[in-house]
């Protein structure tokens, strides 16, 4: 495939990679559309960190001059989002503090050795106070990253291969 060829289907397909990133960034301040939980601070750390903008989002516009960068961007938002993932959510929940009952907000699931809250959907609302639904939310979200980020490392990865074989090959153009 010429390599001209390759760079006007990467580069569309990148932009809108970043746009979707940007978008389920920005989604994952706002569990069920609700913005009182990011104006009280309790938002997730990972989602707060916003790996979706800058990682996987606006490094992505800049992929043809700095590839290497977004490369870097999209494997950050893979690590933070797998991280965010792994530690659940931000939320209200009932905690035993000196064998007493008592409501807190803090990272519940990190607290559960003998459990993988992914894999039990059952603890998703029953351990979560509020937001409400905040486990699906941001088991979706931080998902879509995952799933975003991996596609936007392939492609920019195919970009500095792309860009080493043009700069070696040309671009494929005709001579006369």
């Amino acid at each position: 495939m010429c390599v001209g060829t390759c760079t006007r289907i990467l580069g569309p397909c990148l932009l809108i990679l970043g746009f979707l990133s940007i978008t389920a960034n920005i989604l994952l301040l706002f569990p069920n559309w609700e913005w009182c939980y990011l104006s009280l601070g309790q938002i997730s750390k990972r989602a707060m960190l916003m790996p979706g903008v800058w990682g996987g989002g606006l490094l992505m516009f800049l992929s043809i001059l700095l590839s290497g960068l977004a490369l870097l961007g999209s494997a950050a938002c893979f690590i933070l989002s797998g991280s965010g993932l792994t530690e659940g959510p931000l939320c209200l929940y009932n905690s035993t503090l000196n064998h007493n009952k008592v409501q807190q907000w803090g990272y519940p699931f990190l607290e559960m050795d003998y459990h993988n809250y992914l894999y039990d959907p059952s603890l998703w609302n029953s351990v979560c106070i509020k937001p409400q639904n905040i486990v699906g939310w941001n088991v979706y979200f931080f998902s879509s990253l995952l799933v975003i980020s991996t596609v936007e490392m392939i492609l920019a990865a195919l970009q500095i291969i792309n860009g080493c074989f043009g700069c070696v090959c040309g671009l494929c153009e005709q001579k006369k």
